[in-house]
């Protein structure tokens, strides 16, 4: 189970809607009632500050449950004018505001994992409830996946499987959005989950198949394996995949046209080196393509939960839903 929201942060009442959003969601994923409570008091202490501090801005939730591994990720994202001094900041008591000034503290305190980043373009806090235990895991991945303005639904889906040894992640974009694109997306995601132990190609030859019913999508489905250092890909469709490493800042990998459940003309798979510090960054083209963490000092080491929700704050088109998944070694966890 894999689902995020997305809540505007207007005003103070917004901070009321979405703590309760986090509560049921974290409720729904099945957090205990202490970590519900923990992602309900983090929540209300990071839109406060998207809020008093950067003008308001949204609150992204991506709550993931499989098997053992239950997590609740928390970006606040604003565009303000950015924390000057991260360090004061997280000191108790330090505020520029009318506030206590503990919030930031709070968080760090709540959260199994905590980071921000700041900078003139704006701020993201970020925090993840659960997943204790995961310090093991050797790639750190997150991602979100939201409608356009006025859809309940979303078009786009992810879904991922994992084990040390190997991570295999789809990425479905539906044709156009709504409840059509969300059911093809969802149908691509229920076929992936059933055949996950198979290499690319073939799952996105199973899903082909499983969409003909639907009005197709474009699907992209990757396969790390970070021990041996290899990634496979398959793809047709607007979906794109980057890897990138300190040696390469970028490599694009190849999805075929089509329309996975309608036309496809070929399914083909590309294996290639995973860098030991290596970072795949798949998304829909809900987001714009001419992007550059580069453009961000110090980002690259930072959580994927603040990567793909940074990108898409400042490169998401308005006129379609839009996703983003991150997945890179773990060691950047902070």
């Amino acid at each position: 189970m894999f689902v995020t929201l997305k809540i505007a942060l207007k005003d103070q009442t917004s901070t009321g809607e979405a703590r309760r959003a986090a509560q049921h969601l974290a409720e729904s994923l099945g957090l205990d009632e202490v970590a519900t409570e923990e992602a309900a008091i983090i929540v209300t202490e990071a839109a406060r500050n998207a809020v008093v501090h950067g003008g308001g801005g949204e609150l992204l939730l991506s709550g993931t449950s499989q098997s053992q591994r239950k997590w609740l990720d928390i970006v606040a994202l604003d565009k303000g004018p950015g924390i000057t001094d991260l360090s004061s900041a997280m000191r108790d008591g330090f505020s520029t505001g009318s506030t206590p000034g503990t919030g930031l503290g709070a968080i760090r305190r709540l959260a199994t994992v905590s980071d921000i980043f700041s900078n003139s373009t704006g701020t993201a806090v970020f925090a993840r409830v659960g997943g204790n235990g995961d310090q093991h895991r050797p790639l750190d991945v997150a991602g979100f996946a939201i409608p356009i303005d006025g859809e309940k639904v979303c078009g786009d889906a992810i879904a991922w499987v994992e084990s040390r040894e190997r991570l295999a992640v789809i990425l479905a974009d539906g044709l156009g959005h709504g409840l059509s694109a969300a059911d093809a997306a969802n149908e691509a995601v229920k076929t992936f989950q059933a055949h996950s132990s198979l290499p690319p190609g073939q799952i996105l030859a199973r899903v082909h198949d499983a969409l003909r019913k639907t009005r197709g999508a474009a699907v992209a489905i990757a396969e790390v394996r970070p021990l041996s250092g290899t990634i496979t890909y398959a793809g047709v469709g607007n979906i794109s995949g980057t890897v990138m490493s300190e040696g390469n800042l970028g490599r694009n990998l190849v999805s075929h046209n089509g329309t996975v459940g309608h036309i496809v003309p070929r399914i083909q798979e590309f294996t290639a080196q995973w860098p030991r510090d290596g970072r795949l960054v798949m998304y829909s083209d809900g987001l714009l393509t001419k992007w550059s963490l580069s453009a961000y000092p110090g980002l690259v080491n930072r959580p994927a939960a603040l990567i793909a929700a940074i990108l898409l704050r400042d490169f998401r088109r308005s006129r379609d839903d839009s996703s983003v998944f991150v997945i890179q070694r773990a060691e950047a966890e902070p």
